[in-house]
């Protein structure tokens, strides 16, 4: 497509078309390497671009896209400034396609600015007016391009509609390899939604469709966002064997890739989940122990075969001893090495700034030092997480801050640590930022997010310090009722758990069941009525019958898969995979 063609001299020939539809074919057949080369080989008319040359617009757009795939040419803002500045009133001379090639080109350079919303309005610019363009690959990139905008910013439901254009649109003009990296941001927001099967099998015909190609990056994506998966469903081992897959393919394009910082960002977390894994294991193992030897001393003391059963005990306690020596060695050795993954995560984006990455790493660090007990270093590097993320108004990432910071003041109050002359003021810092989470998050489609703050603030409620566990099943019914479709991690599912034992055994009478018993029954139908009701027996009935869904059955006269679906909705088992 020629565009613009102006007065010719020796400084501004048009650029070849051949060379375009070269970029755009390498992009479309995700041929990353000749693409590189094809560019390289073209490094001085890159450097030297004149915007007076005829197709210079349309070249700026392809740059964009090689740009973002990870060409280091010029920067584009600089390449930008020259529309400016290199001849007065050039803009207004540019026809409309060559326009929107730029605007196009401004929204990639904010977007890599991580200014969602400058970027946001550049791609709405160019898709109002697509039919001026005449030009379905790069409109398929616009659409794409505002997908990921909107993810960042927590608008799944949105980014999953643009994302789809994009898709079809690349389909339709049959580049099946660069709808298929289109598909890898489709199933992370299918994963968003709960919609684990869909999500599956939409990224593993993407990763077949791109297995052949050098496209490592999209490779990685698609590994790392295994791990993730793997990691929400507790198999820690497994997420890092992908993420440690990802790694290997992001350094064989580039050995500082910035994605490789988010998967040793990743892969610390995994690591973290095992070691909270061992630590209740050795905490376990401890409690056994204190409870045998407080049973011993109970009973009287005895002679002749006894002593046989001490040497047992002894040689038992010595094996005890050696077992918890190991675990803690190697719950040390996690931790020393999540740390580590951390900090070399940190030197990747000293080099390649990222707000969100910086704020993770902040946030992965702050958990292991919470889990370790130094609180001082858990909030430091909290309050860090936030201030970058306040920087860029990221409400996903201040959300999980003040999320943590709620389970830190959470945890002050059960270790009785500080608070002078007011006892209650880390459990009130709790509250606080548990209701300032559920605001943040209110600001996103991130529905876990705010089943996460809810969880917290009726976690908090139920502290040592406030225990109202009325006002914890209130929230605790809003956690449920966020997390939706969507499954929780294996931290957030057992947090859950634990809160609803806390009220179960603090709670006396439901409240639900005594607004009915008033006639208190507000606009709900009898059918929503009966509905929760069912739900309040048949949890109650399933921890007096042992947490056996074969007996709650029988119990009640209905079918196990009726005992398991309603389980699941209330948060008591965790649902099947959809």
């Amino acid at each position: 497509m020629m565009m613009g063609a102006r007065r010719s001299t020796p400084a501004n020939l048009p650029i070849d078309a051949g060379f375009l539809s070269q970029l755009q074919q390498h992009v479309a057949a995700r041929e990353i390497e000749r693409g590189m080369a094809c560019l390289r080989s073209h490094q001085d008319l890159i450097s030297n671009l004149n915007p007076c040359q005829g197709n210079a617009a349309l070249l700026m757009a392809h740059l964009a896209i090689w740009t973002d795939i990870g060409f280091s040419g010029p920067p584009l803002r600089e390449l930008l400034k020259r529309f400016e500045h290199f001849e007065p009133g050039l803009r207004s001379q540019l026809s409309i396609a060559e326009y929107i090639c730029l605007r196009l080109t401004e929204g990639m350079a904010a977007m890599a600015e991580e200014a969602e919303e400058t970027a946001s309005g550049h791609f709405d610019f160019v898709l109002s007016l697509g039919e001026e363009l005449h030009d379905r690959f790069l409109l398929a990139i616009a659409y794409f391009w505002k997908g990921r905008c909107l993810r960042r910013r927590g608008d799944y439901d949105e980014a999953l509609i643009y994302t789809g254009k994009g898709r079809d649109l690349a389909l339709a003009l049959g580049h099946l390899r660069m709808a298929a990296v289109m598909q890898v941001l489709e199933s992370w927001l299918l994963f968003q939604q709960g919609k684990w099967k869909e999500a599956m099998r939409i990224s593993h015909a993407a990763e077949s469709a791109l297995r052949q190609t050098d496209d490592y990056v999209t490779l990685g994506n698609i590994q790392s966002f295994y791990g993730r998966m793997a990691r929400r469903e507790g198999r820690f081992d497994k997420a890092i064997e992908f993420f440690e897959c990802a790694i290997r393919y992001y350094g064989k394009r580039d050995p500082r890739h910035p994605n490789l910082a988010r998967s040793l960002a990743n892969m610390a977390l995994a690591k973290r989940g095992i070691a909270l894994q061992l630590q209740k294991r050795i905490d376990r193992d401890a409690q056994r122990r204190r409870k045998a030897s407080a049973d011993r001393q109970a009973k009287p003391g005895a002679t002749g075969p006894a002593s046989r059963n001490k040497d047992s005990r002894n040689r038992d306690s010595r094996d005890q001893d050696s077992r918890q020596h190991d675990y803690r060695g190697r719950l040390a050795h996690l931790r020393r090495e999540a740390l580590e993954h951390l900090e070399a995560a940190r030197a990747i984006y000293r080099q390649h700034p990222s707000h969100h990455g910086v704020g993770t790493v902040h946030l992965n660090a702050a958990y292991i030092h919470l889990d370790s007990g130094d609180f001082q270093r858990a909030e430091e590097e909290t309050a860090s997480a936030y201030d970058v993320a306040e920087e860029k108004q990221d409400y996903i990432l201040m959300g999980r801050a003040r999320i943590l910071q709620c389970m830190i003041e959470n945890a002050k109050v059960e270790e009785e640590i500080g608070g002078g002359a007011d006892p209650g003021s880390h459990a009130r810092r709790a509250l606080e930022f548990s209701q300032e989470a559920i605001d943040l998050a209110k600001h996103t489609q991130h529905h876990l997010l705010l089943a996460n703050a809810h969880l917290w603030q009726g976690l908090t409620r139920c502290n040592s310090f406030f225990d109202n566990p009325e006002a914890a099943r209130e929230s605790y019914d809003l956690a449920r009722a966020s997390c939706g479709a969507n499954q929780p991690d294996n931290n957030m599912w057992q947090d859950l758990q634990t809160l609803g034992a806390k009220i179960l055994r603090k709670a006396s009478v439901h409240p639900a069941l005594k607004a009915w018993s008033q006639g208190a029954v507000g606009e709900k139908t009898f059918r929503q009525i009966s509905e929760e009701f069912a739900e309040i027996v048949i949890a109650q009935v399933w921890e007096h019958e042992g947490r056996k869904v074969s007996r709650v059955a029988a119990r009640l006269s209905i079918s196990p898969k009726k005992v398991r679906r309603i389980l699941a909705r209330v948060g008591r088992r965790k649902p099947r995979q959809r």
